[in-house]
């Protein structure tokens, strides 16, 4: 949804971006947690779960992993991290949000696209996290890190 403010605020006509775009991705790269030193998190914090997205089920059934505490592994030389991934939204321009950005007026009201994406169906950055983190991929705190902003 920044991107389509982005663009009004550049002065382009808001006709001209409602129907000159299909969609918009946005995209962030994810650290992946080490393969042979990640360690299960015995004790996640619920609460933050919760607040991260995570439903009860997801929270009861998901073992989730931190960075390993092995400073002498060879594979991610002690980090905990080895390699990244892309993290990706993308929205596309419905009938519906293409009528919210024409209708805009002054502002494009950001909160209500990225509402509307939502109701379509778009997955947010903070989803394709949330993805990974239940693979075992990459950690609560990753997410959380690269994710804050949203």
């Amino acid at each position: 949804p920044s991107a389509v403010s982005r663009l009004y605020k550049m002065g382009v006509e808001p006709f001209l971006i409602a129907y000159a775009i299909n969609l918009v991705v946005a995209q962030r790269l994810i650290r992946k947690l080490c393969p042979d030193c990640k360690e299960i998190d015995t004790d996640p914090d619920p609460i933050l779960l919760e607040q991260l997205g995570f439903t009860e089920e997801e929270i009861a059934t998901t073992t989730f992993y931190r960075p390993g505490s092995n400073r002498g592994c060879p594979t991610c030389q002690g980090n905990g991290y080895k390699g990244r991934r892309a993290i990706c939204e993308t929205l596309y321009f419905t009938r519906e949000i293409r009528h919210l950005i024409v209708e805009a007026g002054e502002k494009i009201d950001e909160d209500a696209l990225r509402a509307q994406a939502i109701a379509d169906g778009m997955l947010t950055l903070q989803d394709s996290a949330r993805e990974l983190v239940k693979m075992g991929d990459t950690s609560v705190d990753e997410m959380m890190r690269v994710t804050a902003t949203e």
